[in-house]
């Protein structure tokens, strides 16, 4: 049996030739959650664990060919599988997120509290569909929490900016 401490993710990191540009507020919320993830996260990978490999985990994260790929390494810095996603079924609401998003930050240096609270509260919802549409990705590969997976998804955002 596994313990709570080996089921998290320890170190996470992005593959940085995918990502051609970031703005200010993107590269903040990028260190946030980054930062949150490593804080505080739950995550078990079924086939690595399966397979004998115990965490924590260190992720790296990239876009290859279309696909989030996911490269594990377990607590020993062993390779422990890569874990592929489609992002098909994330591409609408990532588009929606990017969308609000830049309403949200050109709404900060014009509208009033009232009109950027209601764009806010749109953007954490789009944020929670898009993390709602990873836990389901991510159903029969990882075991994860909706925090974790919230964290996962704005990181997999910041993989698809480009310039």
């Amino acid at each position: 049996m596994t313990d709570a401490q080996d089921n998290r993710i320890d170190t996470i990191s992005l593959d940085e030739a995918t990502v051609l540009a970031r703005n200010e507020q993107i590269e903040k919320e990028r260190e946030v959650a980054l930062r949150d993830l490593v804080e505080e996260n739950s995550f078990r990978p079924i086939r690595a664990t399966g397979n004998g490999h115990r965490g924590p985990w260190r992720v790296h994260l990239s876009v290859v060919d279309g696909m989030l790929a996911w490269h594990l390494k377990d607590r020993d810095g062993e390779d422990a599988g890569t874990i592929g996603l489609g992002l098909a079924r994330l591409r609408r609401v990532v588009r929606d997120y990017f969308a609000i998003c830049d309403s949200y930050y050109k709404a900060l240096r014009r509208a009033s509290a009232q009109e950027i609270e209601t764009i806010d509260m749109a953007r954490r919802g789009i944020h929670d569909r898009g993390t709602r549409h990873l836990l389901e990705s991510l159903e029969g590969k990882v075991e994860t929490d909706f925090e974790t997976a919230r964290r996962l998804f704005t990181l997999i955002c910041v993989l698809h900016i480009k310039a």
